[in-house]
């Protein structure tokens, strides 16, 4: 966040705007209808800043605003220099007006017309009522404080009655029958909610790849449990104040036993919390999710799963490999690679026969057994294979040739990221992009 967003206060402060064309006063004109006192001159002069509370520049000499820039920098006074953001301590933003509420755009002064065009989109979708139903919250502000004393409880309360017949009646200037069923609905609010663990699939890391529910979940939670392979891209979409509980692991490095996390979730849940527990990919795919549920309705917990885009379809597609073909795959198997008890408890030889694909999880240290006992049971040598780091990030590495290839140079070739194996005919179909290694085929003493 290159600038920091906030709204001043300029009711009876001064404002000085220098310079005198279209630009200067439309910035006039807004810091009017903000309650400043204005004050106007077409040249500067240091006196001008005496008592100011904000300052802007446009339409004057370059010198002029030079020395405005300057003059107000040293004073501490915030400067906005139309146009010049390396002159600028702040940016004027792009503005949506719906009083009391107020919506600000800013490109950081890298591109206005595009702030104006997100403002143009922005007040399509916002009815003109939007005032009129903040006004409403605001009236009942201190009743709702005062019957609802758990900040928890009463942000669920608005949450409800802000998306409710509350809203829908103030929207639509039916105020007198809004006002009567807020009040119906907070005398009803239950001051002390019960607690919820929602398991949800944070897919394979882009945010734009979580699924709506997920979305509008991380934004309701009141605390997130996150499993290391969460993209700090997906955590951003969360509440700013829910806290955060990292709970990752890795392999032979877990931060908190699985048992430790089902109690924690519980826990929290039992203090009233809503709980997301945020999972890479999907939680019932290799993520341990069954696990979780089952404490919680031991617990006597409500869970809900939220479902996610699993790693296998979500590094599939950033690749262009599709998973079934009518030509070289009718089914999809999906195998995790960590051992059980030192070895790979796993039917090498419903694995090895032809027309499937495999997707291999968490395999990389188990790759050169997973490749031996492939090919112990028959899988022809030459079948294509690609392992895919980071798939489904937009940082996805992948490499690819046979499966003896890819299991020789895939410990030199990983750089840490998570990893995901693909085997099968149709990795030979899909187009390879340009992050893509080839392998070629090596013996079978490679991997001995």
């Amino acid at each position: 966040m290159r600038h920091f967003p906030a709204f001043l206060e300029l009711r009876g402060r001064i404002a000085l705007v220098l310079g005198a064309g279209e630009v200067a006063e439309r910035k006039a004109a807004l810091l009017a209808a903000a309650g400043a006192t204005l004050r106007r001159a077409r040249r500067f002069d240091a006196a001008l800043l005496e008592g100011a509370a904000i300052a802007v520049g446009a339409d004057a000499p370059e010198a002029d605003l030079r020395a405005l820039s300057a003059a107000a920098h040293a004073r501490g006074v915030p400067v906005n220099i139309v146009d010049r953001p390396e002159l600028c301590s702040f940016i004027m933003p792009a503005v949506v007006e719906r009083d009391p509420v107020t919506v600000a755009i800013s490109t950081g002064g890298a591109a206005p017309v595009l702030a104006r065009l997100i403002r143009q989109r922005i007040e399509a979708v916002l009815p003109p009522a939007l005032g009129a139903l903040a006004a409403l919250a605001g009236r009942f502000s201190a009743r709702v404080r005062r019957l609802l004393p758990d900040a928890a409880a009463r942000r669920r309360f608005l949450e409800a009655a802000l998306a409710g017949p509350p809203a829908e009646l103030a929207l639509a200037g039916r105020l007198a029958e809004a006002e009567a069923a807020f009040a119906d609905a907070l005398a009803a609010a239950d001051p002390a909610p019960r607690g919820m663990v929602f398991l949800v699939g944070a897919g394979p890391g882009r945010a734009d790849l979580l699924t709506l529910r997920a979305q509008r979940l991380l934004g309701e939670a009141d605390v997130i449990v996150h499993d290391r392979l969460v993209s700090e891209e997906v955590l951003a979409m969360a509440r700013r104040d829910a806290p955060r509980i990292f709970v990752g692991k890795a392999r032979a490095n877990h931060c908190l036993p699985q048992e430790e996390i089902n109690a924690l979730i519980v826990r929290l849940a039992r203090e009233g919390k809503r709980v997301v527990r945020l999972k890479g990919g999907d939680p019932f795919v290799f993520g341990r999710g069954g696990e979780e549920l089952a404490a919680c309705r031991a617990a006597g917990v409500p869970c809900e799963v939220v479902p996610g885009v699993t790693a296998a379809l979500g590094c599939a597609a950033e690749a262009g490999i599709p998973l079934t073909h009518r030509d070289a795959a009718r089914m999809l198997t999906f195998i995790t690679g960590h051992t059980r008890e030192g070895r790979l408890d796993l039917d090498f030889a419903a694995l090895a026969r032809p027309g499937q694909t495999l997707a291999v999880y968490m395999g990389l240290a188990t790759l050169p057994a997973l490749a031996r006992g492939l090919l112990d049971a028959g899988l022809d040598a030459a079948t294509p294979a690609a392992l895919i780091e980071n798939g489904g990030t937009g940082r996805a590495r992948r490499l690819e040739g046979t499966l003896l290839g890819v299991a020789e140079e895939a410990a030199r070739w990983a750089e840490g990221g998570p990893v995901l194996l693909l085997v099968g005919e149709v990795v030979a179909i899909g187009a390879p992009p340009a992050p893509a290694i080839s392998v070629a085929r090596h013996p079978m003493a490679a991997i001995a």
